[in-house]
């Protein structure tokens, strides 16, 4: 049985970084002189007193990233409960608002975007542990280190890792790794068909979100009613899908407005679109922003939608659920275990066109369904996708993953 989740603490207080030169961000905090664990002496395990006791070295392709709020929200609360973090990322984030990120999450001080001054940083923190997000370069750059250090590693494994763009070694990385975690049983029922990883080493954590931040707005809606599709401009979201929805939702007659969120290597193609189905006036292509503005866009939404052909969990349901808005999405990857089929939103499969316009339209025509929905999804986000609830969890695999290393 896992052990139950650890408490909670306050966090020290980050420490300040320097700017390397060139101008180039590059946090190294404060220095001590080298050490090392005696590796004869398996480190005390974690338990539920002591989690402020924890260290965890994280290893990530990009951070900050805006499209991965997520990974921010994660360390920013792990911080809270006083765990000690320091970060790696293999490339630098862009400019702007994804820095504004580490500041807002408490982590001036703990990210490093070279190696040099990485390690020195991992022989000061002396992590119990590494942790990666996406299976791909960042967990073989974890399992290099914690090998180095003889100290276990975990990962998460997401969504395009699994599906689209797996390593091939998937199989090998699992079994080197302590823990594997993913975000839906239905990624976990795909490791194991398609990589042969026991179900034994896989753990489902959804992501989590801060259901207090998103919350639902007080007061009416802007009209015509808002359908906010939050996602990145690549192939996976299939924005066609929803442009033609949309096309087909204004010759129906229907009064509303599409607003596109994010941007990408398709934004080209998707104005193209746009252009040639003529809904210059109806949707917005809104270009990627930062957390703060996202929420303002979700609370003057009346109805969330994904057109995606694969997803592993996405966040950005789960951000329309907290905010009280129903979604319609495809039912494809772990959305079904997101979204309850005429509960919490509607359900449509992926490639048609009709069958998405179907959905939205029902949302446009019965507001008060959409209100219920709405009302049901934010229990649910609550209940099931809150923050502190997906820390509990990592919390809690963690310590077993650190007994099992001393029993």
């Amino acid at each position: 049985m896992r052990p139950a989740p650890v408490g909670t603490s306050s966090a020290p207080p980050a420490r300040r970084g320097r700017r390397a030169r060139g101008g180039r961000a590059l946090h190294l905090g404060r220095q001590r002189p080298p050490h090392r664990r005696d590796r004869r002496r398996p480190p005390r395990p974690l338990s539920a007193t002591d989690v402020s006791t924890l260290r965890v070295a994280y290893v990530l392709n990009v951070f900050p990233r805006i499209s991965e709020t997520f990974i921010a929200g994660e360390l920013a609360e792990l911080r809270r409960r006083g765990v000690e973090v320091r970060i790696l990322s293999l490339k630098p984030p862009a400019e702007g608002p994804s820095l504004d990120m580490i500041g807002r999450a408490g982590l001036l001080g703990q990210v490093f975007y070279e190696e040099g001054p990485y390690r020195e940083a991992l022989r000061e923190l002396d992590p119990h542990l590494l942790h990666a997000h996406f299976a791909r370069q960042a967990t073989a750059k974890a399992r290099e280190i914690a090998a180095e250090l003889d100290c276990p590693f975990t990962f998460t494994a997401h969504g395009y890792d699994v599906y689209r763009k797996p390593p091939e070694d998937f199989a090998a990385r699992a079994a080197a790794a302590g823990a594997v975690v993913t975000v839906s049983q239905a990624n976990a029922r795909y490791i194991e068909r398609m990589f042969g990883v026991p179900a034994a080493r896989l753990s489902v954590i959804p992501c989590g979100i801060d259901t207090e931040r998103f919350r639902p707005a007080p007061g009416p809606k802007p009209a015509p009613p808002r359908i906010l599709c939050v996602a990145r401009l690549v192939e996976v979201k299939n924005h066609e899908l929803l442009l033609r929805a949309c096309a087909l939702l204004r010759r129906r007659g229907r009064e509303f407005r599409c607003v596109l969120v994010g941007d990408g290597v398709l934004r080209g193609s998707v104005e193209t679109l746009r252009a040639e189905l003529r809904l210059e006036d109806v949707v917005e292509m809104a270009g990627a922003v930062a957390q703060p503005e996202a929420l303002a866009q979700w609370r003057e939404a009346s109805i969330g939608v994904l057109s995606s052909v694969s997803e592993g969990m996405p966040v950005a349901l789960m951000e329309a659920a907290a905010c009280g808005i129903p979604v319609v999405a495809t039912a494809v990857g772990g959305v079904p275990e997101l979204v309850e089929q005429g509960s919490t939103g509607l359900l449509v499969n992926p490639g048609d066109p009709p069958a998405l316009a179907d959905a939205l339209e029902r949302l446009l025509l019965e507001p008060e369904t959409a209100r219920e929905m709405g009302l049901a999804a934010r229990r649910r986000a609550v209940e099931r996708f809150s923050i502190r609830r997906h820390v509990d969890s990592l919390l809690a695999l963690w310590e077993e993953v650190l007994h099992r290393r001393t029993a």
